[in-house]
């Protein structure tokens, strides 16, 4: 091997290690260079200034897939795409000007076609008298590093985007709910209770035992059964939900989790689980294009005039026109039932 199996040739003149009593005859230095060059389990190759490969450790072996009689002879172009071979000009260059190259990440071609990221440290390598020889390479898979600052990178820019539109949310209610409250106790308890559904929504978004990184969407089941779990057995009201999941996406999110929010309220407030006759059950049907949420209260009797036109209502409307969304409402002798559609690429964005 250039690197090691010439080291009469490099700067420093090869040492033997004295042995000592009782302990088996040591390696002399070039040997144990080759050792730790063969072992290594980063890729160490050598080449000529032309580009012909001269000496392949089993790192390459493992990275690249060729074995070191396959390599050895053939050109460094195996390994390197078509359209990174002025790559290789470029440090041939370096090299001949006696310039090393150090973690310059690239690409490059495995033999079975396919590529892999890598960072790159090329020097010169010199015989005892200065005469440049060729060059050494250590080529290391830098593949997964890759991947998880790509990953993290993402999700730093999508949680950005999420923070920037809850916080241009938070300011809007704070804006609309302020017209409406007829005290401050009002406007807090209202405010804090629809800030505080936004926040159990994203954060089932989060990274748990089963989401190990923060999720670009959110399951309508999770999300109906998170807003609905604190009136689990309120009053001993019955809640059923069942049917087809649907994805929601990020920028979706905010407005379903209002929108599941304010018919929850009124349900607590006015209807089905407001007392301990009361039943709410919510299917979800799905065609392929559009989702479809039925919600069902009975139980209550009551009638259409029995609840008024408030803010709430409005900021119904609002979510549901801002999903391209329809919503109907039929009154029922003992109750009521919600019918609501939303597309489903709308609702998956």
């Amino acid at each position: 091997m250039l690197l090691a199996g010439r080291a009469e040739e490099m700067n420093h003149p090869t040492k033997q290690v004295e042995s000592q009593p009782g302990q088996p005859a040591p390696l002399d230095a070039s040997a144990w260079l080759a050792s730790i060059v063969e072992n290594s389990e980063d890729a160490i190759l050598s080449k000529t200034l032309s580009g012909i490969i001269l000496s392949w450790n089993e790192g390459a072996e493992k990275l690249f897939g060729y074995t070191a009689d396959e390599a050895v002879g053939k050109s460094i172009t195996i390994i390197i795409p078509e359209e990174r071979l002025h790559e290789e000009d470029a440090i041939i260059e370096s090299i001949k000007a006696g310039r090393s190259v150090s973690h310059f990440e690239t690409v490059r071609r495995r033999k079975d076609g396919t590529m892999v990221d890598v960072s790159l440290t090329i020097s010169p390598v010199r015989d005892r008298d200065g005469k440049l020889l060729g060059a050494s390479k250590v080529a290391r898979d830098i593949t997964q590093a890759r991947r998880f600052a790509e990953e993290q990178n993402l999700i730093l820019h999508e949680m950005n985007h999420r923070i920037k539109n809850l916080f241009s949310l938070a300011t809007s209610l704070v804006s609309l709910s302020s017209r409406e409250a007829e005290t401050k106790e009002a406007l807090a308890s209202d405010l804090q209770a629809r800030l505080v559904a936004l926040a159990k929504a994203h954060e089932i978004t989060l990274s748990g035992p089963h989401r190990p990184q923060m999720q670009t969407s959110t399951a309508l089941h999770d999300l109906l059964s998170t807003i609905l779990r604190p009136y689990q057995g309120e009053h001993g009201a019955k809640i059923e939900a069942s049917g087809h999941d649907a994805p929601i996406g990020a920028r979706s999110l905010p407005s379903v989790a209002l929108l599941l929010h304010e018919l929850t309220t009124n349900a607590a407030k006015y209807g089905a689980l407001s007392a301990p006759q009361g039943s709410l059950t919510v299917t979800l049907e799905s065609d392929g294009e559009q989702v479809h949420l039925v919600w069902t209260e009975s139980g209550i009797p009551r009638t259409e005039g029995s609840m008024t036109e408030g803010f709430g209502s409005r900021l119904e409307s609002l979510s549901v026109r801002g999903l391209g969304g329809v919503i109907t409402r039929a009154w029922q002798r003992d109750g009521l039932v919600i019918d609501l559609t939303i597309p489903l690429e709308t609702l998956a964005q």
